[in-house]
């Protein structure tokens, strides 16, 4: 049973990507809404460098194994001739990492993130957090999940690379190390570190276009980037914007799930003896409750107010803990805003915000 995560309990937070082109206005939004867990914007509007795929690959890029100039997609330069030079030099930044000391913090350093692909990150670690009144119960930052990115990069014959075990295990390291960065140098304000990794493609598990994916293989990568925040001193959820399996999310070491409440809330009526599990063990369960489409317009803190503890209801029915669903909770909108105008993501994050509020003005004490 893992150690509880009050700090965690009653919270909110947001997804990550925003429509903002200025890191600024999107980090003034995020500060005046949902200071509690505050998280580094993503902006995919600057530009492809800032995208939810291309964000995270730098590292690769500089090593020369992964293309992102030529074709549309990235791909992996697996039959260039110095291939097998190139990977060498990926596996020693690893063992380096691996090894600690010094040549940790060097193997960190170069996975972190260059400035023109993370403009919002950067400022975000510009923030004194610690001195903020009141001081955030945390701050969250997010990684593309292994399982999302792998399906869309390719190897040279175009064939999609999380089917090829070494190109899996290269991409699921170098997100593993990416993440434990972020946990590194967020970790200097003093205030616990969440890092969510955003796994949408875990939709296509089970599908028949998919049938060749191993669940396996699935958790395994994703066990390993989890490892990768966990051991860098970081708690570590997951984000799922549709409905997925949700027994393979609830099967590892994860403090916080989150998942689609407003537009997929029944696909975890399938799952209630699993979440009543993670929650013995001391989880959060995160309702992406609060819509990023249009839908937000029809929507107020009364109806969606209405919705959560109609949820809570529904999933108690079917024997999961009510006093805990009400107790290890955290609110988010239910996916990224980055599709959205200025003004609908304004009214997200208040919405949020505000939802918040109200859900703990109705709980005992």
């Amino acid at each position: 049973m893992q150690k509880p995560l009050d700090f965690l309990y009653g919270t909110v937070t947001g997804i990550g990507s925003m429509p903002d082109e200025d890191a600024s206005s999107a980090l003034e939004l995020i500060k005046n809404t949902i200071s509690v867990g505050p998280h580094w914007p993503q902006l995919p509007k600057r530009g492809r460098q800032e995208s939810f795929i291309r964000q995270y690959l730098t590292p690769l890029v500089r090593l020369g194994l992964i293309d992102i100039e030529s074709g549309d997609s990235p791909v992996f330069q697996d039959d260039s001739g110095d291939w097998l030079e190139n990977m060498e030099q990926f596996y020693q930044y690893f063992l380096n990492f691996e090894e600690g000391g010094n040549l940790k913090e060097e193997a960190l350093s170069f996975f972190a993130f260059p400035k023109e692909a993370a403009s919002g990150f950067h400022l975000f670690l510009q923030q004194e957090w610690e001195k903020m009144s009141p001081v955030p119960s945390f701050v969250k930052g997010h990684i593309s999940g292994p399982l999302t990115v792998g399906l869309q990069l390719f190897a040279h014959d175009q064939s999609t690379s999380f089917y090829r075990e070494d190109l899996r295990d290269i991409l699921t390291k170098t997100l593993s190390l990416i993440a434990a960065y972020q946990v590194r140098e967020m970790k200097k304000s003093s205030v616990p570190v969440l890092i969510f990794i955003d796994e949408p493609g875990l939709l296509t598990f089970g599908q028949s276009t998919y049938v060749s994916l191993s669940r396996d293989d699935i958790s395994a990568s994703l066990r390993q980037v989890v490892d990768g925040i966990t051991r860098a001193g970081g708690y570590a959820g997951t984000h799922c914007c549709s409905g997925v399996d949700w027994s393979i999310l609830f099967e590892l070491p994860l403090q916080v799930v989150n998942f689609d409440a407003y537009g997929f809330f029944d696909s975890m009526l399938v799952y209630t003896r699993e979440l009543d599990r993670f929650l013995a063990n001391g989880g959060c369960l995160s309702w992406g409750i609060v819509p990023t489409t249009e839908d937000v317009e029809k929507e107020d803190v009364n109806s969606l107010k209405a919705r959560f503890f109609e949820g809570v209801e529904r999933l108690s029915s079917q024997g999961v803990n009510k006093e805990r669903l009400l107790k290890q909770y955290m609110i988010t909108p239910s996916c990224g805003a980055g599709t959205l105008t200025r003004e609908q993501t304004e009214n997200v994050y208040q919405l949020t915000g505000q939802l918040n509020q109200a859900i703990k003005a109705e709980l005992p004490g």
